[in-house]
């Protein structure tokens, strides 16, 4: 899944991965598990990702497939384009992994938090006042202290545009027997191999949920909380019909 925003909303992409301590054999007949004790070189990883993500950025050059723009415009012509890949070769790709020492749940709600989620919420916003907007912050680099931060309304709004995605560019993406194609199928016989259970009927995410359910899940903020004292509930206790739109009056013309 590729991240792309930090808490004050500048340009840091980097993609979190979950992986499997496991998979299934190429035939599909059994599970086949990690080593005790070892998931894989960590170390190893870091060198293997950048070299596997440059050439296919190089293999893209070739194809006349990316684009580049403003302060990327030198980038076009192959040699300022092959100088930039040489230096970037030189520079320690990040690559850190750890178990999930809470559960698979928790990792769930970790991720989750980027997944269908802007670069920034708006309980995080304080105030849009003469052209500056306001907002928190946490400084990890300063014990995840948090701060508030000025900008003005111009780079507010680009800082937040750099995190929209391209015309045709994915956020995340399936592999290996989580693939879309072949889920379902192959969840099942993971199930079926490694002797866990499952419900004859799949869950229905939208079966029995409340909209106002899903808002606070996803905002922390309740709509049935009263937006004024914070105290009392609000009750519904009758819908509106919308009224129906009466054609235009004719002009009086006598």
């Amino acid at each position: 899944m590729l991240h792309t925003w930090g808490q004050n909303l500048g340009h840091h992409p980097h993609i979190h991965c979950v992986v499997p301590g496991g998979g299934l054999s190429p035939d599909g007949s059994r599970w086949i598990s990690c080593r005790p004790g070892f998931f894989l070189p960590v170390a190893v990883l870091s060198r293997l990702f950048r070299r596997l993500f440059l050439e296919a950025l190089e293999k893209a050059f070739r194809a006349g497939k990316l684009q580049f723009f403003a302060s990327l415009e030198r980038l076009r012509e192959p040699g300022p384009f092959r100088r930039y890949l040489d230096a970037v070769r030189q520079i320690n790709w990040v690559v850190y992994a750890k178990p999930p020492f809470a559960g698979p749940e928790r990792v769930l709600d970790y991720v989750g938090r980027y997944t269908h989620r802007i670069a920034i919420s708006n309980n995080r916003l304080i105030e849009i006042e003469d052209g500056k907007v306001r907002f928190r912050w946490k400084d990890y680099r300063d014990g995840s202290r948090p701060k508030v931060m000025t900008l003005s309304a111009d780079e507010f709004i680009r800082r937040f545009l750099i995190h929209v995605l391209p015309q045709g560019f994915q956020r995340i993406r399936y592999y290996g027997f989580l693939g879309n194609r072949y889920r379902k199928e192959k969840l099942a016989r993971c199930r079926e191999l490694l002797g866990m259970p499952h419900s004859a009927e799949q869950a229905d995410p939208e079966r029995g949920t409340d909209y106002c359910d899903k808002v606070e899940e996803l905002t922390g903020i309740s709509l049935r909380e009263c937006p004024a004292c914070h105290q009392g509930r609000m009750r519904r206790i009758e819908i509106l019909e919308p009224i129906p739109t009466l054609p235009p009056l004719a002009p009086d013309t006598s």
